[in-house]
């Protein structure tokens, strides 16, 4: 895959994007927001530092279980910025397994009901669709065989993602956990793009568009 990204949180540390970008990263996911009332501590730094070194860079959302998405909703819109020149932003769903954040899981039912209600708040903040970030064994127990109209981006890193998840479409595939790049100096999650680099400045720049059009009220 010809087109590379990665995706960050806090553990990556202070990120050189600079170096990153000359390495070839073409993209990054910033994780940004966790349930209602948690915010990664670098997420800011690295939402800027990314756009300043010519990174196309959106936020995700690591959705918790336990806490309405309603409340979600909002904690997203407090804290990441409506930029049209940004990336979709990304909705991670996978089952919570810390006793210390939300343990127990919810019916596909209930889990699909808050993914299209947290799903069409980022749309309205952001003015774009979100992409959605899943697993393998959530993608069994909850989105198989079912179309929510969204991009994926599929964790899949012992296989290409047509080998582990049935009759599913992916924009961005999770490739590796345990990356190297330049400007950072541990391990990195590893994405590529499904498309040649052309493609994805299309992507970017289809998504501008109406972002744009969704702020002029148009």
């Amino acid at each position: 895959m010809p087109v590379q990204g990665i995706d960050v949180s806090r553990y990556q540390g202070s990120i050189d994007w600079r170096a990153t970008a000359g390495a070839g990263v073409h993209f990054a996911f910033l994780k940004a927001t966790e349930g209602a009332d948690y915010l990664d501590p670098k997420f800011k730094e690295n939402w800027i530092s990314a756009g300043r070194a010519g990174i196309l860079r959106g936020a995700y959302h690591f959705m918790y279980w336990c806490r309405p998405a309603s409340e979600q909703a909002a904690w997203f819109r407090k804290n990441v910025p409506a930029e049209p020149s940004a990336l979709p932003p990304v909705l991670d769903v996978e089952w919570n397994g810390s006793p210390k954040t939300c343990p127990q899981k919810v019916s596909p039912q209930k889990a699909l009901s808050m993914i299209r209600e947290m799903a069409a708040a980022m749309e309205a903040h952001t003015g774009n669709k979100p992409i959605i970030y899943t697993d393998i064994t959530f993608h069994a127990e909850v989105l198989e065989g079912v179309e929510l109209g969204l991009d994926f981006w599929l964790r899949s890193v012992a296989a290409r993602p047509e080998e582990r998840y049935q009759n599913r479409k992916w924009r961005f595939w999770q490739f590796t956990t345990t990356g190297r790049i330049p400007g950072i100096s541990g391990p990195v999650d590893r994405n590529a793009f499904a498309g040649t680099l052309q493609q994805l400045q299309d992507y970017h720049r289809k998504r501008i568009g109406g972002r744009r059009q969704t702020a002029d009220g148009v």
